[in-house]
């Protein structure tokens, strides 16, 4: 209701002792202590601060022989094979994971049964078998040929001659790389909205338009942290083509070892810093690889480390003049 002309509005007081309601809504909120997790804070403060200084001050980890070796050219020239090794199944192991998925997932029931069974068999056989195996094919098969089947070849090959270290090392990984990834690739696909599927059907796009330009792209952000798994798994399983005569870091360092005895704690921990430097960059290329594919499917992108970082830093300096406040 309007008031008449001329007459006056009392305005609202301000809060006072007199008014006690008023006076606690205008009280400072103080966050609600926490004793336990400062407690658990400190515990765990203390333990990484006594393993950190066990680490440091133990004179058998050596460190002064693992900053001679860690740049060594014999540790480096593994560290390069370990890395052409890598690249090569990784990108080998994803193009025939992305074909048995979509083996996996068509209508033929003979491309179905080829692929469920291929996927079995890869999975259960231990990835140290497929090398050995793959390193012992020429007792098998001494020559490839190509040509009509049971019937005449139009040309062979010696197959010790092509399958060399690289190349066993290579195919083993791939072969095995492809068997997961296929999995991680189909879960993918099927992760996107059947309405995807149904949208780009009403309107008449092609089928292999509709993967790569829709349905795969979708699939990516469920793919990419799965088979970023499988990369550092393929990373450290590079390990084993030590045992194919391939001297990968691994390798590198275990002849090393062998031929410098006292320095055998010193080469693990350079293979250890190696590895960990590689999963390191692995995972800071997916974090901006999976912020990529996050665009149009969350409300705002996730902060970068930089931006966590500078967040954190300033809620805590709120949170010490809070304190200091009180």
């Amino acid at each position: 209701m309007s008031e008449p002309p001329g007459a006056t509005v009392a305005l609202p007081e301000a809060p006072t002792a007199d008014h006690p309601s008023k006076a606690l809504t205008a009280q400072r909120v103080l966050p609600l202590r926490r004793p336990g997790r400062w407690i658990a804070t400190a515990v765990v403060l203390v333990l990484v601060a006594q393993f950190v200084h066990g680490l440091v001050s133990n004179p058998f980890y050596q460190w002064d022989r693992w900053g001679y070796w860690f740049l060594r050219p014999t540790i480096l020239d593994g560290l390069l094979i370990t890395l052409e090794v890598t690249a090569y199944s990784a990108v080998l192991g994803l193009i025939g994971g992305i074909v048995l998925a979509l083996a996996r997932l068509s209508r033929s029931p003979v491309l179905r049964a080829v692929s469920w069974t291929y996927v079995w068999a890869l999975r259960s056989i231990p990835l140290i078998v497929v090398l050995i195996f793959l390193y012992n094919f020429s007792a098998l098969y001494k020559t490839l040929s190509v040509g009509i089947p049971f019937g005449p070849a139009f040309f062979s090959f010696d197959e010790s001659k092509l399958a060399t270290d690289m190349v066993v090392a290579v195919i083993g990984l791939s072969l095995n790389e492809a068997a997961y990834a296929a999995e991680v690739v189909r879960g993918g696909i099927l992760s996107v909205d059947q309405g995807q599927h149904e949208a780009a059907a009403a309107l008449g796009l092609p089928k292999g338009y509709q993967f790569r330009r829709i349905v795969f792209p979708q699939a990516l952000r469920s793919i990419i942290p799965n088979y970023v798994n499988q990369l550092i798994g393929l990373i450290k399983g590079t390990s084993l083509v030590f045992y194919v005569s391939l001297l990968d870091l691994f390798g590198s360092a275990q002849t090393m070892g062998s031929t410098y005895p006292g320095d055998i704690v010193p080469l693990l921990l350079v293979v250890t810093v190696w590895y960990l430097i590689l999963t390191s960059v692995v995972s800071v290329i997916q974090f901006y690889v999976e912020r990529h594919y996050a665009r149009g499917a969350t409300r705002g992108l996730p902060p970068t480390p930089l931006q966590k970082l500078r967040t954190g830093l300033t809620d805590l300096r709120a949170r010490i003049r809070r304190e200091a406040a009180v």
